[in-house]
């Protein structure tokens, strides 16, 4: 297997196998995949290189940005508070924070803002690097900002907005940043290697991300895979409702930089292990090595209740979301009908599947162009399909 490191219980030697080639034929410079099943770990490994244009080896504690993977830790907060009784989830965003209100926003409901119906993809003025992570100019912007489109009327994912949308939303309600939220009251319980807000002092973990050229045609001559020519226009137009979503931040945050790694945007900036992101979603849907579980079985359905479908006014293709997690289906292929979770663009992936008990995390330094689907975590998706 190469220079794949870690432990694999047996039965689930073909994710392994899976891991092993997607180092050999699909130029993984540095990853790790954790699978856990009915919330007992059952696979943890890790290859390549800690930075993806570095030569140090990945380490068993090795940490990575996982960009939108962290959405659905975000929102796992909001539902926790929904299951405490502290947000309604039928409420206006406006009840918890008033400024929110202007522009023709009193009817976007926190259900909304979860399942990207709230019509705030994009900002009139895109913000800096620098107003983008100073945790003010992000939730004043959306405050003023009017919506595209009649909240709750469509779907159309908010890339960059969602961080300061959940952020505030959460700070409002509880009086705290959602990165300390998470950290006091989900990472420390549960064990987790999960910042959203990296410490200092755990820095030296983290690897440095960034793009790696797209793989050719499959050994054996399988075709090599392409978005369809209306997708890969949208991202180019610089008018388009898409590119303006993914621009909403001008010029793009360096994802390495110590400012952004230890600010947390709660839509992209978490950081985190493999086992980290499995064990999360393992607490979903169970009790993690019999203790601790996050979701009541309520919050459970919830989670996972289709609250968008159909075309993706931003991503253009159809997509499925639950309240704050994407669903399974064809522009995010998880293991089964009944699975949930999030990629990150680039690469990251992490979901639950409470049907077969399963719980999946993967980090990646090598960051390639697809928002969803990526062919090393479907590669690693179908290995698990195999073994149940």
């Amino acid at each position: 297997m190469g220079d794949v490191r870690g432990t694999v219980a047996e039965g689930y030697e073909a994710v392994a196998d899976a891991f092993a080639r997607n180092a050999e034929q699909r130029g993984e410079r540095g990853a790790a995949v954790a699978v856990y099943r009915h919330g007992r770990k059952v696979v943890d490994l890790w290859t390549g290189t800690r930075d993806v244009d570095g030569t140090e080896p990945w380490a068993v504690d090795t940490a990575q940005v996982v960009r939108s993977a962290t959405k659905g830790v975000a929102a796992a907060v909001v539902l926790l508070l929904h299951q405490r009784g502290q947000i309604d989830l039928d409420a206006p965003v406006g009840t918890y924070w008033p400024e929110f209100k202007a522009a023709g926003k009193e009817r976007v409901l926190v259900r909304h803002v979860l399942s990207h119906r709230a019509g705030l993809p994009v900002l009139d003025r895109p913000l800096t690097p620098e107003q983008a992570l100073d945790g003010a100019s992000g939730p004043a912007a959306l405050a003023a900002q009017a919506p595209l489109w009649e909240p709750g009327a469509e779907h159309g994912y908010h890339a960059h907005t969602y961080s300061w949308l959940l952020g505030e939303l959460v700070r409002r309600v509880t009086g705290r940043p959602i990165g300390r939220w998470v950290a006091e009251e989900i990472a420390r319980p549960l064990d987790l290697d999960f910042w959203m807000g990296l410490p200092e002092e755990e820095a030296h973990r983290v690897g440095r991300v960034g793009p790696v050229p797209e793989p050719g045609p499959a050994q054996g001559g399988g075709p090599r895979l392409r978005p369809k020519r209306s997708v890969a226009a949208a991202y180019e137009d610089p008018g388009s409702l898409t590119r303006r979503a993914f621009s909403a931040v001008v010029p793009p945050p360096d994802e390495n930089a110590p400012a952004y790694r230890a600010a947390g945007l709660p839509g992209s900036g978490g950081i985190c292990t493999a086992r980290a992101l499995a064990r999360f979603y393992a607490a979903t849907i169970g009790e993690v090595d019999g203790g601790r579980r996050l979701f009541a079985p309520a919050t459970l359905t919830l989670a996972r209740t289709e609250e968008s479908a159909g075309p993706d006014r931003v991503l253009v293709v159809p997509t499925r979301f639950g309240l704050g997690f994407m669903l399974h289906g064809p522009a995010a292929p998880l293991l089964g009908p009944g699975s949930f979770g999030h990629p990150g663009r680039g690469g990251s992936l992490g979901f639950a599947d409470p049907e077969s008990g399963t719980a999946f995390g993967y980090v990646t330094n090598g960051l390639r162009r697809g928002v969803t689907a990526d062919p090393r975590a479907q590669a690693l998706i179908r290995a698990i399909r195999s073994t149940l």
